[in-house]
């Protein structure tokens, strides 16, 4: 049976996770704000729980209505037929999204959404489920724009940026997804080599190792909402599961490289790596990256995330900025460098005209993903030959 499903995930990574979508073969594609719909069967719903690089959270919508007032929104909710769903033996838990002036106060439209679906339990069964905020049985989402009201499942359970492969990490690690995004947005063709030179906890290097070899990015998890649903499929999990993991190759004829002066990087990305089981496809290396050179003889994919927060001075952070320009310019000819900053000032003192900027969101902090393409040698622009800067800009 088709039905329509919500798939949640970072700002500025919506066309990402639609092409993800539509590799897939899912249909009635949608981007909206942070998430993306689309249309499937379970066995897609499944897949895209399993194989999506760039989705936070799986959703099924359940129920849409006006709310004007607190006892609208009770009613809506107790409307909906929750013994379908779930058990009085089972537990419950409620996220809440609340924007507009009818409601203001997420906790509290949790509470009456929770009170509405036990009411309803202890008038058709003389019990109550229990709630579990932690793991639940049905985790349930409320999302309330002015007053509309929708309610959905939540299928995927923990959040999908959870790939049980990170046991340690460095100062201000990058999301798995918002790195998964990143090694998509750079049209890297996971055939030539790859590296972050400054690689803190290694997420950049081990989500592009992912890809390369094809294993599915939730490889490590154990369980999904949906494992504890009464319509659960496990032949038809195992099908799935099985047929995605006979994808995954061993090795591979190019290099991936996470390197890093800090020892401390190091040894974290190295945990993560064997975690992964991804220790004999990244390569980890001791470097500053100043001293950093590229691997192998043709040129590939830079993408790094250098040190932006606010405790740096802004004429350190410039000159960083500045080295980090010089450095690509003369020993990266041929790649594209990708650096993703909350510091645009800084960023605009790399010397290097970016060919493409896009907005990404580092948890709070908006930052600036650009790419700059590193021609070897001068650059001519026209007939009269006149040089131009050794970046292009699209």
């Amino acid at each position: 049976m088709i039905q329509a499903y919500i798939v949640k995930t970072a700002a500025g990574l919506e066309p990402v996770l639609a092409a993800e979508l539509r590799e897939m073969g899912a249909t009635g594609i949608r981007e909206l704000k942070r998430a993306v719909a689309f249309d499937g069967d379970r066995r897609m719903l499944y897949r895209a729980n399993y194989e999506l690089r760039t989705a936070l959270r799986v959703l099924i919508p359940v129920h849409a209505f006006s709310a004007y007032s607190e006892r609208d929104l009770y009613e809506g909710v107790y409307d909906i037929d929750w013994l379908q769903y779930m058990s009085v033996k089972d537990t419950l838990a409620i996220d809440t999204v609340v924007t507009g002036e009818v409601f203001k106060h997420s906790h509290y439209v949790g509470l009456l959404a929770k009170d509405a679906i036990v009411d309803q339990f202890r008038e058709r069964t003389q019990r109550r489920p229990d709630v579990n905020t932690s793991s639940p049985t049905l985790r349930i989402h409320i999302h309330i724009q002015g007053t509309r009201v929708e309610v959905a499942l939540d299928a995927s359970g923990d959040s999908l940026h959870r790939r049980n492969y990170r046991k340690d990490t460095v100062e201000a690690p990058l999301s798995e997804v918002l790195a998964a995004g990143m090694v998509l947005l750079s049209g890297w063709d996971k055939k030539s080599p790859f590296i972050d030179p400054m690689c803190g906890s290694g997420t950049i290097a081990i989500e592009a190792a992912m890809m390369a070899v094809g294993m599915p990015p939730q490889h490590k998890r154990e369980g999904f909402g949906f494992f504890k649903w009464p319509d659960f499929d496990r032949k038809l999990w195992e099908d799935v599961k099985g047929e995605a993991d006979a994808k995954i190759i061993q090795t591979l004829d190019f290099p991936i490289v996470a390197s890093d002066i800090e020892s401390r990087a190091r040894n974290a990305t190295t945990l993560n790596l064997l975690t992964a089981q991804l220790e004999k496809v990244v390569r980890v290396e001791k470097a500053a990256f100043e001293k950093a050179l590229p691997p192998g003889d043709i040129p590939g994919t830079l993408i790094t995330n250098p040190p932006y927060d606010e405790r740096m001075q802004l004429e350190d952070s410039i000159a960083f900025y500045q080295g980090i320009g010089d450095l690509l310019k003369k020993n990266w000819p041929g790649w594209n460098a990708w650096l993703i900053s909350s510091n645009r000032d800084a960023l605009k003192h790399v010397g290097l005209r970016p060919s493409r900027r896009i907005t990404l969101y580092n948890g709070a902090l908006e930052c600036s993903f650009q790419k700059f393409e590193l021609y070897e040698g001068k650059k001519f622009d026209g007939p009269r030959g006149t040089k131009v800067n050794e970046t292009a800009q699209e």
